[in-house]
């Protein structure tokens, strides 16, 4: 005889459809935050760069803030383990510090 598979057993599947997007908003945060920390301003005038600073810093903190949003469901966190989302939330708290100090 062969035993029911148990309703919380999402035999892996889940935890691949769930990586997908968890690893695009992180790839999309790690872009984001590499450009806000490389955009040098060329003086106190120089605006565009400052404001490219503040969307680039906006951008990873949605992204990271959107991964976190994700994982904190029920579903997700039984699928992926904890420290899945620690560099999304790095990335996020490295985009506030940049925006904070520089923007």
């Amino acid at each position: 005889m062969t035993t029911p598979v148990p309703a919380d057993d999402d035999g892996g599947l889940l935890r691949v459809l769930i990586a997908v997007p968890l690893t695009l908003l992180t790839l999309i945060a790690a872009y984001f935050c590499w450009t806000a920390l490389t955009i040098r301003p060329s003086g106190t005038w120089d605006d565009s760069a400052y404001a490219a600073i503040v969307l680039s810093c906006v951008f990873t903190i949605g992204a990271a803030a959107g991964s976190a949003a994700m994982w904190l469901a029920p579903s997700v966190r039984r699928a992926v383990p904890w420290w899945w989302a620690c560099p999304v939330v790095v990335l996020g708290l490295v985009g506030a510090v940049r925006w904070g100090v520089g923007g």
